[in-house]
């Protein structure tokens, strides 16, 4: 596959990111690593603007947006993306082989290492809602969001997560979001 920039090369496989992985390389990570390492993040779920830790990672281009949209393999790359993470965040997707997701299971999500007010994985949560809305998966998006809204209200849940963080998930969506009340 011919891509037109450094990010859709490496979300093809055809590149490496800044520390020269892959992106099968990073999506076969245990949690641990996830955990420890902050750099991969941008370059699994990138968006149109610099990253405040990371200003080395690609931004995505118009162009590459819309490639993204279109692009069934770029998609699908996004896709195992976002099913490791749901893994490392416990919001396990539930498929069957080659349909859609059907629904998301927030168990136990509450007491998860990273439920803490202000913990950094808040912001990469809105980074990988932004990005899968940007990409045109936005079925995606919303399941995530869901499953996200019910853990917030389950008991803990909101004073996990904090308001803000709810608030900055829903705009990270996109506009197609009643959210819960």
């Amino acid at each position: 596959m011919a891509t037109s920039s450094r990010i859709l090369d490496f979300l093809s496989g055809a590149g490496t990111d800044g520390s020269g992985r892959r992106i099968e390389e990073i999506q076969a990570w245990d949690d641990r690593r996830l955990e420890a390492v902050h750099d991969y993040i941008q370059w699994l779920f990138p968006l149109p603007e610099a990253s405040g830790f990371n200003p080395d990672a690609p931004i995505l281009t118009g162009t590459d947006i819309a490639t993204l949209k279109h692009d069934p393999g770029l998609q699908e790359a996004l896709r195992r993306s976002w099913r490791r993470m749901l893994a490392f965040y416990r919001l396990e997707a539930i498929a069957a082989p080659g349909a859609p997701v059907a629904a998301l299971d927030a168990a136990s999500v509450v007491r998860a290492h990273w439920m803490r007010p202000g913990d950094h994985n808040m912001l990469r949560i809105s980074r990988i809602l932004r990005c899968l809305a940007l990409a045109g998966l936005g079925h995606e998006a919303t399941l995530t969001l869901a499953a996200l809204e019910r853990v917030y209200a389950a008991p803990g849940g909101a004073q996990a997560i904090g308001a803000r963080s709810l608030g900055f998930w829903r705009q990270a969506a996109g506009p197609d979001h009643p959210g819960i009340p």
